[in-house]
């Protein structure tokens, strides 16, 4: 798993084929066109834009994608977008939040709601999961991009509850209502992030006996795969299969 909370995310994977890499700039462009019509198309006055963009960045997304997608917020006035969370149950009494971004609420709730049905999942009403996790502000930042020692320094200086440092990224976490002001000190040293954003964090992780284990992935990928979905969270603790 990539960090505590967000499945194995868009936001964080590397080295895939170009099929899987098509489907993450789709989702990406999807966040660009949609902050941009809701905000400024100047990423300097529309925090929300400015996230996208640092992903699209992160990503590898050619420039050219990015002002596609901030174009398409002028032309397509008649979409409009809905972000809509749905909560459920995986294999193993797992707890997992998805959020979507969709002009389609029907086809996007029938879509989840099959996903789960199909690999043992329960898709339940608002607050069925989420009391089990707690939203926080996470930026995650590659590790080359800067040491753990100035990391941590800046971290603490920005006003950030933790910083951790693993094998790939460093990881730092604030409260929902300090992101802004963290993030924005932290882009003083730091121009590209792997991803930033307000997440929903599991207060306990769960394991699992191998075979649920295995659903429980099946799941969760899936759920990641559905075009309408930009983000999946679990408190699923991760590990390797044999």
């Amino acid at each position: 798993m990539a960090g505590h909370s967000h499945w194995a995310g868009i936001k964080h994977k590397k080295g895939r084929a170009d099929k899987q890499k098509s489907k993450i700039f789709s989702k990406i462009s999807k966040e660009i066109t949609v902050a941009a019509k809701l905000g400024d198309k100047d990423p300097n006055m529309n925090f929300r834009l400015r996230s996208a963009i640092q992903l699209a960045r992160s990503a590898n997304m050619p420039k050219e994608n990015v002002e596609r997608a901030i174009s398409k917020s002028e032309a397509n006035q008649n979409i409009n977008y809905s972000c809509i969370r749905y909560e459920g149950m995986g294999p193993g009494n797992i707890y997992i939040i998805v959020e979507t971004l969709t002009d389609n609420k029907n086809r996007t709730a029938s879509n989840v709601r099959t996903i789960f049905q199909k690999y043992g999942g329960t898709l339940g009403t608002t607050g069925v999961a989420s009391h089990n996790f707690k939203q926080l502000g996470i930026i995650r930042i590659e590790k080359k991009t800067i040491s753990d020692e100035v990391i941590l320094e800046l971290a603490v200086e920005a006003g950030a509850e933790e910083c951790i440092s693993n094998e790939n990224f460093h990881e730092i976490f604030c409260a929902k209502e300090q992101f802004y002001e963290v993030k924005t000190a932290i882009e003083k040293k730091v121009d590209i992030f792997i991803h930033s954003g307000i997440e929903w964090h599991p207060l306990n992780q769960l394991n699992l006996k191998e075979d649920q284990y295995k659903s429980a992935v099946n799941l969760l990928e899936s759920l990641e795969e559905d075009d309408d979905v930009q983000n999946v969270y679990t408190n699923l603790k991760g590990k390797k299969l044999n």
